[in-house]
């Protein structure tokens, strides 16, 4: 009876578990669609991107510092980045639970995941 008990606790976690990280994608997606949308709506109100022909932002400063401008071109390039980070916010989140659970195999074989993607994303610059 104790080990049943056990297997409901553990499956109960696993579900709450689930749930919290679903809400975060979810999350992290609707404020991506949110911000995508609000430089849609800058596009068309403006007329431009924002910037000159032919010149689009290529580094993190000058694509945040044209969001907080409201350029448009940046302000959708925001969203798409958020959108991207939301999985890998996802596998964060999968450490800390991991941690919290005290299962050392999954924290490692998580963290390598979460530096393959960091790792990934940077040369992807280059």
């Amino acid at each position: 009876m104790n080990d049943h008990s056990s297997i409901q606790k553990d499956s109960s976690q696993i579900q709450d578990v689930e749930l919290a990280v679903s809400r975060w994608l979810r999350v992290g997606v609707v404020i991506s669609a949110a911000v995508i949308i609000l430089g849609l709506v800058l596009f068309f109100i403006s007329g431009n991107s924002g910037y000159p022909a032919d010149y689009y932002p290529h580094n993190l400063p000058e694509i945040f510092s044209g969001t907080i401008q409201l350029k448009p071109y940046a302000v959708i390039t925001t969203g798409l980045i958020l959108l991207i980070l939301t999985p890998v916010l996802r596998v964060a989140i999968s450490i800390w639970v991991f941690v919290r659970e005290g299962d050392k195999l999954y924290v490692i074989i998580t963290s390598i995941v979460l530096f393959i993607l960091i790792v990934s994303l940077a040369l992807g610059k280059a």
